[in-house]
């Protein structure tokens, strides 16, 4: 290297070893933001992924010449949701759906693997049965939304009765025959609601991370900035000393973003694991692709090198002030009145708003609680030494003054994941519980056939051996045929004969059944529909049942409410990652900025040692100057938070919600606590030498 880059770099390696330390520290911070900032990029690129996958099952009627019919029904197994496609060819040539190498020709079945394993693995009666015909091959990976997804894509004749026009399917289990063009469709409204909670979440993670990561820049900012003053006062223009500033920072931040896309790579298999929306990832999902991550690579250093120019106002302009270590003016109340002004539109902009504009107002309240916090640390800093009664009091409430952003690092970290709970605490569901009977399961059916396909139920169930009540009523065009898995009614309403044979009970004693249940399996006469029924039961009356009804299936209440259950358990899931990774950031900020404070106040530290003032009383002095503004701050920010969150809320914030937030207060203590205490050996370290140093 020559010219600037080359002195810049000899600067950075002649720093002596807590020099190259404090340039580690910045890598391993810009390390951990690139990595976690990588995470929620792909966290939206995979539910896109994942719709765009689905699309083709939510069919968009041709408005020219149709290819093809097709319908789509939702089954169940084990409480597992089963996708049935039915396709037919309107003439040859009929592209082939996504997953598929061809067209499925009538009477072929083609299951997706986790549906071919688990139907082998059921008997017959339960599963495989419901799909009759050859076997035309297995759908591929780009006809699936997840792994683990159960998926029939079945080849039908176009006057196949599933596919009539008045075959409407029952827009909550399925969708109706429709005649189309291609296979491009659209994304369904299930899968938009998980784009728009990914990108809520990707804010929530976004947003700390880019505060960390500019925060990154100003790490041990002291050291820098008396050696850039220092420069400055023996002739460097200020050019000279920007480009030297962009340099230093570019080439740490460039490595550390290197090192953070390579632990994303090793994280990849365990994010892979994690279950969202039904299952898991594929690979591609979580893999961003090439442009994504240069994308990153470059943003990242380019953030830390603006974020460090912005710090390099007091050096260019005055740089005797920095080398005499002058305290600098107050921060203006400016900040404050923004933050008002942001809060005070919250709630016009966030009620009836889509997921983008609340993501940009949490964006925004996220960055105004950044703004304000150097602000709040000077003015805890002026009430501190005010009334302090202590040396350790004054000492910290001094430095608060002193060097408020740099004590804002400090805690920024667990402050902005206080407003991450307070936002997400507030509007973490509650546990769900449903008295939804599984065992009850329900057909739509035509009134004038409803008499006989109830009787042709019944047949169908007693043949299969299961025991069941069978009723048909309700009004309208549709009724509905009501199954009672395991439940005799009265006289002639249940099916005749129909006891399966007697299986090994939970008990373990041959031919005695255990308490509560005959030994078929079923619940005993006169107990409630409600009780628990023996899940292989009810799939063979499902199986039984299966095309009695052209285009409908059997569900039961449980069946069409367990959308809800899956989105409100994802919502928990999703709750814990974006905690998660605000506590990661959180913790490195916390022990990454400790470590830079020694750093960067090393030699005052050393001459306070000198001058006989107790190594307990600088370390006490440290912990107040953490601790006073965390807790101020991490109230602040958790109000925040929740006044965010209102306009949103439904209702008050419940026990599961009042206990998130109760572990991340904890946590967030214990973590800028553990983070202090794992940085006293350096303390201990400067104290020792207060000669100065080469840097």
């Amino acid at each position: 290297m020559s010219g600037l880059p080359g002195l810049s770099w000899r600067l950075l390696r002649g720093g002596g070893r807590r020099g190259l330390l404090g340039a580690g520290l910045t890598a391993v911070a810009v390390a951990v933001s690139t990595a976690l900032l990588l995470f929620a990029v792909v966290a939206n690129l995979g539910f896109q992924g994942r719709a765009d996958r689905e699309a083709w099952r939510n069919p968009v009627a041709a408005t020219g010449g149709a290819v093809a019919i097709e319908a789509v029904r939702k089954d169940y197994v084990r409480d597992r949701q089963i996708t049935v496609v039915d396709l037919a060819a309107l003439g040859p040539g009929a592209p082939p759906p996504p997953g598929l190498d061809r067209f499925p020709a009538p009477g072929e079945v083609w299951l997706s693997p986790a549906l071919a394993e688990l139907a082998g693995e059921l008997p017959a009666d339960q599963l495989a049965a419901r799909f009759p015909g050859r076997r035309g091959g297995t759908v591929g990976d780009e006809g699936l939304v997840h792994p683990g997804e159960l998926l029939a894509v079945r080849g039908q004749a176009a006057e196949s009765p599933v596919l009539r026009a008045d075959a409407s399917a029952d827009p909550r289990t399925g969708v109706a025959p429709t005649r189309i063009a291609d296979f491009r469709g659209k994304a369904t409204n299930d899968a938009e609601g998980y784009r728009a909670l990914g990108l809520i979440a990707s804010v929530l993670m976004v947003v700390p991370l880019l505060v960390f990561g500019g925060a990154a820049a100003r790490l041990t900012v002291a050291r820098r900035d008396q050696r850039l003053a220092a420069l400055r006062l023996v002739g460097a223009s200020p050019g000279q000393v920007v480009a030297m500033t962009v340099a230093e920072a570019v080439i740490t931040a460039f490595g550390g973003a290197l090192l953070g896309a390579v632990l994303y790579g090793l994280l990849t298999p365990l994010l892979m694991r994690i279950e969202i929306a039904g299952g898991s990832w594929f690979l591609a999902d979580l893999w961003p692709g090439v442009l994504p991550v240069l994308a990153v690579l470059v943003a990242v250093p380019l953030l830390v090198g603006v974020s460090a120019v912005v710090g390099l106002r007091r050096v260019v302009v005055s740089p005797l002030g920095v080398a005499k270590r002058e305290t600098p003016p107050a921060l203006r109340f400016v900040r404050v009145v923004v933050l008002l002004a942001v809060l005070a539109a919250v709630p016009a902009l966030v009620a009836g708003s889509g997921a983008g504009v609340i993501a940009l107002v949490i964006g925004l309240a996220f960055l105004c609680v950044n703004l304000v916090g150097p602000w709040v640390v000077g003015m805890i800093g002026r009430i501190t030494a005010g009334v302090a009664r202590t040396p350790a009091r004054l000492l910290a409430g001094r430095r608060l003054v002193d060097d408020p952003r740099a004590a804002w690092r400090t805690v920024s970290g667990v402050a902005m994941t206080g407003f991450v709970a307070g936002f997400i605490g507030f509007l973490t569901p509650g546990s769900l519980t449903t008295d939804s009977p599984r065992a009850e399961l329900r057909l739509s059916a035509p009134a004038a056939q409803a008499a006989s396909l109830a009787a042709e139920a019944r047949e169908r169930l007693s043949a299969a051996g299961v025991l069941a009540t069978v009723k048909a009523g309700g009004d309208g065009d549709r009724k509905l045929i009501t199954v009672s898995v395991g439940r005799p009614g009265p006289a002639g309403g249940s099916v005749p004969g129909n006891r399966a044979p007697a299986k090994a009970p939970a008990s373990g004693v041959p031919g005695q059944a255990s308490p509560g249940q005959t030994s078929s399996g079923a619940a005993p006469p006169g107990q409630p529909g409600g009780a628990p029924v023996d899940a292989a039961l009810v799939d063979r009356a499902r199986t039984a049942l299966e095309g009695l009804v052209p285009g409908r299936v059997a569900t039961s209440l449980a069946d069409e409410e367990r959308f809800t259950h899956q989105i409100l358990d994802d919502i928990g899931t999703g709750t814990v990652i974006v905690l998660t990774v605000s506590f990661l950031v959180a913790v490195a900020s916390a022990g990454i900025t400790a470590a830079s404070s020694i750093l960067d106040r090393r030699q005052t530290y050393a001459l306070l040692r000198l001058a006989g003032t107790p190594l307990e009383v600088l370390d006490r002095a440290r912990r107040a100057e953490t601790l006073i503004p965390l807790t101020v701050m991490g109230g602040g920010a958790i109000a925040v938070g929740v006044f965010c969150a209102l306009p949103l809320a439904v209702a008050a914030m419940n026990v599961t919600g009042a206990i998130t937030l109760l572990v991340c207060v904890v946590l967030g203590f214990a973590g800028v606590v553990g983070a202090g205490a794992a940085t006293a050996p350096l303390l201990r370290s400067v104290t020792a030498d207060p000669a100065p140093r080469p840097d």
